[in-house]
């Protein structure tokens, strides 16, 4: 009995010994990684920036947290256009970073722009007389645009380039809800404000088909003169060779004539290139920096740092209140936006503020709420809106407040219009379930939302619908007449919901000019007359810390991204589906989805 009693309490204390020891074994692995949020790196002589192009490029990515990088999963789908333009430049600048290496996997972009601006800063980090080499298995059409950049461009010999256009078709479900017995009811004020069509038709209309139409040949014919640039072949020949390329690229050999490419090689003949460039042997290593690495690079410490200049993050869809729940994404909250901006407003170090607009829009109200604080903030020190890869509907309402509207050539801009969209459940719930509606009420519209969702008799309740949207439509004209110097009218013009390229919105004056996030920052300390002058990145990024404190969002965050890997073109739609159950009834939104491949 005694070796059984002894036994036991050597077992218990072994159990005891080992939890305790997982417990400081895991403990002091995530104290090192929230230690390790910032290491030091310093850049070795003759150092290559491997850029490892894959996944999705967004406006700006959070860090990833402790979770994700226990998992193996930091980068595993998605980098903050920030990030890539911050690495670029500090390479730029580090003598020993001699140059840049591009690993092309099968990259997406949130936007047309956000590649097109990739694309900018590689082109300008050789004019520092350092090289950009890219190579890639697997091409696809936005990953080569930026590629086409590079002095030399390899493809693997089993590789493949997907070179075919602009464009793709769009789903629409009312087949499928008639099938269920729901109508989607529409209130919407513009003929090209889109966005209902996904619910409410079975095709595209011929105005949204014309608004699609410009705005795709107008990115393309600027992609063709870019690539032609670089690839020094005839924009039309790539045209041309776009429109055959089925046909045309049988072999790796069709596109070294077609100029696409310099070299074809093997997995393994890359870094011999590299190599070759940094004069090293055979048997030499090659100095690698990641993305991580150029981000935490030591950099030299300026003299003068100057007055503070506010970079403003706003991207993402417009909400009234956090959505809640995986599949959401970023988003721009009505109530904690405006705070932030109020406290820029009182901020005495903040001299200048430039808010970075990538949003398609969202609820009307918390729009118009957002654009108020801007306005405010504007009479008090210099605004300038930079926009990103889209700033349209909601994301142009607010961008009105500014005192300065810059865009990038490809940014998508405009969509002016407002409308409200609610499902109506009487043929689903009264023909085929068998429920009735009967009641009593004090005031004439005291059931209305009964009626506009569950009852077939309900053309007064649209009607009024209707009314609240043509009011937030006027106020919407408002507040860009107010802003562009406009009348009424001559808004309504340029309006009607209809999407814009931002080099055409640049004559009707619905910008001031094109350029990128720096050049928004120089105008922004123009405007405040400063000559040495900082910029502060804000809200700013949450860090390993917060992220451990955050499990509820650490989860969101890697099933997120889990969702957007295995569902592919279907993530953004069941999104749309998922958000509709959550949004305001009026809304500013864009009426399609802007990310390419």
């Amino acid at each position: 009995m005694k070796q059984f009693f002894k036994y036991m309490l050597a077992t218990m204390c072994g159990i005891i010994l080992l939890t305790l020891i997982g417990v400081l074994f895991f403990g002091l692995t995530v104290m090192s990684l929230v230690a390790g949020d910032s290491p030091v790196v310093k850049a070795k002589e003759n150092s290559v920036f491997v850029l490892k192009l894959n996944g999705y490029v967004s406006e700006r990515a959070e860090d990833a947290g402790p979770l994700t990088a226990l998992l193996g999963q930091a980068d595993m789908d998605e980098m903050g256009l920030d990030d890539l333009l911050i690495a670029i430049k500090r390479a730029k600048e580090e003598e020993n970073v001699k140059g840049i290496f591009i690993e092309s996997g099968v990259v997406s972009f949130d936007a047309p722009a956000t590649a097109q601006q990739l694309r900018d800063a590689l082109a300008d980090f050789r004019k520092s007389g350092k090289w950009v080499i890219a190579y890639g298995e697997e091409m696809l059409q936005a990953g080569y645009y930026v590629c086409s950049v590079a002095d030399t461009l390899l493809l693997n010999k089993t590789g493949m380039i997907d070179f075919r256009g602009l464009g793709g078709k769009n789903y629409y479900l009312k087949g499928l809800y008639d099938k269920l017995g729901v109508e989607y009811q529409a209130a919407r004020v513009g003929r090209y404000k889109s966005y209902v069509e996904s619910v409410t038709r079975e095709n595209m209309s011929d105005d949204d088909r014309y608004q699609r139409t410009a705005y795709l040949q107008g990115i393309w014919k600027q992609w063709l003169t870019a690539m032609g640039e670089s690839r020094h072949v005839a924009p039309e020949q790539l045209d041309s060779l776009a429109n055959d390329s089925i046909m045309l690229f049988a072999s790796y050999d069709d596109y070294l004539k077609a100029g696409l490419i310099d070299r074809v090689v093997y997995s393994d003949e890359p870094k011999g290139v590299v190599k070759g460039l940094l004069g090293l042997g055979e048997d030499d290593e090659v100095n690698q920096l990641l993305l991580e690495d150029m981000l935490n690079l030591k950099v030299k410490k300026q003299k003068d740092r100057g007055e503070q200049i506010a970079v403003y993050y706003a991207y993402g869809e417009i909400v009234d209140e956090p959505v809640s729940g995986f599949m959401s994404g970023h988003a721009i909250v009505g109530s904690t936006t405006v705070k932030d901006i109020n406290d820029l407003a009182k901020d005495k170090d903040v001299k200048a503020v430039v808010i970075r607009v990538n949003s398609g829009g969202g609820s009307a109200i918390a729009s118009e709420q957002i654009w108020h604080a801007i306005k405010q903030l504007s009479a008090k020190k210099p605004v300038v809106v930079s926009m990103g890869g889209v700033a349209a509907s909601g994301g142009y309402m607010i961008s009105c407040g500014a005192s300065y509207i810059m865009a990038e050539p490809t940014t998508i801009t405009g969509s002016i219009g407002i409308f409200g969209l609610v499902p109506n459940f009487s043929r689903l719930v009264t023909d085929k379930l068998g429920v009735t509606w009967d009641g009593v009420t004090t005031n004439r519209y005291g059931d209305y939302e009964t009626n506009l969702i569950f009852e077939k008799d309900n053309n007064e309740a649209l009607q009024y619908l209707q009314h609240y949207t043509d009011r937030g439509y006027d106020s919407f004209l408002g507040i860009v007449g107010e802003a562009r110097g406009m009348t009424r009218d001559q808004v309504h013009e340029v309006a009607q919901g209809r999407v814009w390229l931002a080099t055409d919105a640049l004559p009707i004056k619905l910008i001031d000019q094109l350029g990128s996030l720096d050049d928004a920052v120089k105008k922004a300390a123009e405007l405040a007359h400063l000559d040495n002058y900082r910029q502060e990145a804000y809200p700013q990024k949450k860090g390993w810390l917060s992220e451990l404190m955050d499990d509820e969002a650490e989860s969101k965050s890697l099933l997120d991204q889990q969702l957007r890997h295995t569902l592919g073109d279907l993530y953004e739609p069941l999104l749309q589906l998922r958000l509709d159950q959550q949004r305001n009834i009026l809304q500013a939104r864009l009426p399609f989805d802007c990310s390419i491949k």
